[in-house]
């Protein structure tokens, strides 16, 4: 399905230039669909989009006005705002743009001397003793990748901090890394869990979708000052993606996504390689065919709107793994951090009564 948007049915009467950055992950993909179907331009919108390396080019970005928002995870914002490992820079959400669609990978060099789960890991680990420490790689310190890693390895038994070597490697270098075996795993978003799996390099042993409910992963990142001195433009570009996260929601447009993702201004990836987990139909890499129809998801329920009460969940989960400082947070940061009210004022300009009453 295309949609080709007139004058006519327009939101604003004059297209504003925005320039975009993303990465080339799988949950681009709003981004992408309204830019082919026309949706930035229905809203008066003239948008360029940049594909980046990694996520810490895409905060430099961000803070350098280089690009005037951005894919971002979600905890970005805390690392942003907080001037960790960077300056510090006000920025802000008004919108959610998807959650899960990452995956634990390991390598086969594993797989063959026995690991299964997080359990078999730590033994393995402990096997290790004296040696070389597994290395994991994570795509950025404060990350739901990171979260989810951690995680994982507790329940097996292993201490993140002391057990494994857990390095910072951005998405697109993952495989090769792994390919190359100077990492022995990690947890990165898709096509890039596939791709290893594909390559028979890799294996999945556990998902997010499978392990929580709902995990606030990919944001649109602007700073205070884009939000509150082009608010106009904001508010459009937030309507625009909302409906792109709504088309790619829908099961029966999952195909023609892959195919728009695929294509080499995008992710430049077979149609094979995205397809698992936007199908729901996923490849484990150890022979099995998984049903994870949520593998990715962009709008079901109120999954976009950034609610107070999801930024503090995210807050606490950071602080539990010491991926940001108590001293560093105050009451008043994940209000400020998550804008209900932004989304709420970009609603109102979009015909879709159900994106409007999200």
């Amino acid at each position: 399905m295309t949609i080709l948007p007139t004058q006519a049915d327009g939101i604003l009467p004059r297209a504003r230039s925005l320039r975009i950055g993303y990465v080339a992950l799988s949950d681009a993909a709003p981004f992408v669909v309204a830019q082919e179907l026309g949706l930035y331009r229905k809203f008066g919108l003239a948008v360029s989009l940049s594909r980046e390396v990694g996520w810490a080019t895409i905060r430099e970005k961000i803070i350098y006005g280089e690009i005037d928002a951005a894919h971002a995870l979600a905890p970005m914002l805390w690392a942003t705002a907080l001037g960790i490992d960077s300056a510090p820079c006000p920025v802000l959400t008004g919108l959610i743009l998807s959650q899960h669609g990452n995956a634990i990978t390991l390598s086969h060099r594993l797989r063959d001397v026995g690991v299964r789960d997080a359990t078999s890991l730590y033994h393995e680990a402990r096997r290790r003793s004296g040696e070389r420490r597994l290395t994991l790689g994570v795509v950025f310190r404060q990350s739901s990748h990171h979260i989810f890693l951690r995680s994982w390895l507790r329940a097996g038994g292993l201490d993140p901090d002391r057990d494994v070597r857990l390095v910072v490697v951005p998405p697109a270098q993952m495989f090769r890394n792994l390919a190359a075996g100077t990492i022995e795993g990690y947890c990165a978003g898709e096509p890039w869990n596939t791709l290893a799996i594909q390559a028979k390099l890799g294996w999945c042993p556990a998902w997010g979708s499978a392990q929580t409910e709902s995990a606030v992963e990919k944001i649109l990142l602007v700073t205070e000052r884009f939000s509150r001195e082009r608010s106009t433009e904001h508010h459009a570009l937030i309507a625009a993606l909302a409906e792109a996260c709504a088309w790619c929601d829908q099961r029966e447009n999952r195909a023609e996504l892959a195919e728009m993702l695929s294509r080499p201004d995008y992710l430049n990836q077979p149609v094979s390689v995205l397809d698992p987990s936007l199908s729901g139909r996923f490849d484990n890499g150890c022979g099995e065919i998984h049903s994870a129809p949520d593998f990715h998801s962009f709008h079901q329920g109120r999954l976009n709107v950034p609610t107070l009460s999801k930024a503090q969940t995210l807050q606490r989960e950071l602080l539990e793994e010491n991926l940001i400082g108590a001293t560093q947070v105050y009451p008043a940061l994940p209000g400020r951090l998550f804008r209900e009210d932004i989304f709420a004022a970009a609603m109102q300009l979009t015909p879709n009564p159900e994106l409007a009453a999200s």
